[in-house]
C-alpha cells in the first residue's frame, strides 16, 4: 500500500536557523512523533525506531534512514528510510524530499514531499487512513519544530487522539461512501 504525503508550510524565522536544525538529524528526529534515532552509523545512515498507534493496533519499527542528498547552499534534501515491524507482522519504505526557500529575512517556507510505502498488518487501513494519520503526524511535527525554532518544548509523544479521529473519520466517510454507491445502482 502506497501513499503519497505533501505539505508545505511557512515558518516566522530565518532560512539559516530553519535549515540548520532541519538538517540535523539529531536534531530534528526529536520532533517526529514517535520516533527517535537510536544510533549514528556514519555521516549519512542512522538507525532509530518509530512508535505508532491505530486504534487497537500498535507498531513498533525498528529501521535505518539514509541521507541521499543533503545541499545546503539550495537547502534541499532527499531521505530514504526502511524499517521492519518489530514483531515481525510488516515493513515500511519512506522517501522525503524537502526544500527550504527564503520568504523574506525573518520568515522561510518549507516544502516536503513524502512516498511512503507499508506493508502488512498497517496497510490494512488503506492509503486513505494512511494519508489522513500522517497529515496528523506532519501536523504535530510542523508543531514540535516551531517549538524547537522558538526554544520551547517539543513533545514528540504521538497524540493517539488526534490519530483515533483520523480512524474514525475514514471509517464513517468509507461507509457513506459505499452507501452513495449502493444507491446509484
Amino acid at each position: 500500500m502506497e501513499a503519497t504525503i505533501t505539505k508545505q508550510f511557512n515558518l516566522e524565522q530565518p532560512i539559516d536557523k530553519v535549515w540548520a536544525a532541519l538538517s540535523n538529524p539529531m536534531e530534528i528526529s526529536g520532533c517526529v512523533p514517535g520516533a527517535s534515532i537510536t544510533e549514528q552509523i556514519d555521516d549519512t545512515n542512522y538507525k532509530g525506531e518509530v512508535s505508532l498507534k491505530f486504534g487497537p493496533v500498535k507498531s513498533k519499527y525498528d529501521g535505518q534512514i539514509t541521507i541521499e542528498e543533503m545541499d545546503n547552499d539550495s537547502h534541499k534534501m532527499t531521505l530514504k528510510g526502511k524499517g521492519l515491524d518489530s514483531k515481525g507482522k510488516g515493513s515500511a519504505e519512506m522517501t522525503m524530499n524537502g526544500l527550504a526557500v527564503s520568504a523574506g529575512d525573518s520568515s522561510t517556507d518549507v516544502d516536503f514531499k513524502m512516498v511512503v510505502n507499508i506493508q502488512g498488518t498497517l496497510a490494512q487501513f488503506g492509503s486513505r487512513l494512511i494519508n489522513d494519520v500522517s497529515d496528523q503526524l506532519l501536523k504535530q511535527f510542523i508543531e514540535n519544530f516551531k517549538a524547537l525554532l522558538e526554544g520551547g518544548e517539543v513533545d514528540n509523544t504521538l497524540k493517539a487522539g488526534s490519530m483515533m479521529g483520523s480512524v474514525l473519520k475514514s471509517k464513517v466517510s468509507g461507509i457513506f461512501k459505499k452507501k452513495e454507491e449502493e444507491g446509484q445502482e
